[in-house]
């Protein structure tokens, strides 16, 4: 449930990008920072870890305007992608308001996509969460190569409660807004 803040006069929401390693949940969160208006945003945090693999924290206060007087700010999380820092997983989803689970179009992570989504789910309902009342997309990133699953096969596996979707290219901004603007997601953090 979002946060309203009545002395600032702002309604926080926490959006958090979940999927497999190397799946561009970064790669979303760095081209949304790049096109946002810096008035309107906050710092991007990047931790890595010792391995300096793929785990990142991105962290993005994201301001988008009035509503009803209150200010509307956005933070956009990552989770980290390899299963061995589930406990960080657990801890980032904390108090989320919507979920972007980003799945990696290639054939050969589908595997990961499937392991992620389920973990995802587990994780949630670990923290008292259930995925059917959380407003959640799906983005099917990665679009742009040549092996890739089709789409009505990734919508078969892991899209199974029809959830808005969309297709992605995140490298190169394809699908990054939509995917963020979706209707069940950002909308629901407003009052």
């Amino acid at each position: 449930m979002s946060f309203i803040n009545y002395s600032s006069r702002e309604i926080n929401c926490k959006i958090v990008y979940y999927g497999p390693g190397l799946c561009g949940k970064t790669t979303n969160l760095s081209f949304i920072f790049k096109k946002t208006n810096p008035e309107h945003r906050g710092k991007m945090i990047s931790l890595a870890t010792e391995t300096e693999r793929t785990l990142f924290f991105d962290f993005l206060p994201l301001s988008l305007g009035d509503i009803k007087g209150f200010k509307t700010r956005f933070h956009l999380y990552t989770v980290p992608g390899q299963i061995f820092y589930d406990a960080s997983r657990k801890l980032i989803l904390k108090g989320v308001d919507g979920i972007v689970f980003v799945a990696d179009s290639q054939i050969e992570r589908m595997d990961a996509n499937i392991e992620s989504f389920e973990n995802m789910k587990i994780n949630l309902k670990e923290q008292g969460y259930d995925l059917a009342a959380i407003p959640y997309v799906i983005q099917y990133n990665k679009r742009d190569l040549a092996n890739v699953a089709p789409v009505p096969e990734l919508k078969k596996v892991l899209n199974i409660n029809g959830a808005p979707d969309f297709e992605a290219v995140a490298a190169t901004g394809v699908g990054v807004f939509e995917t963020l603007k979706a209707e069940g997601v950002s909308t629901e953090c407003r009052v």
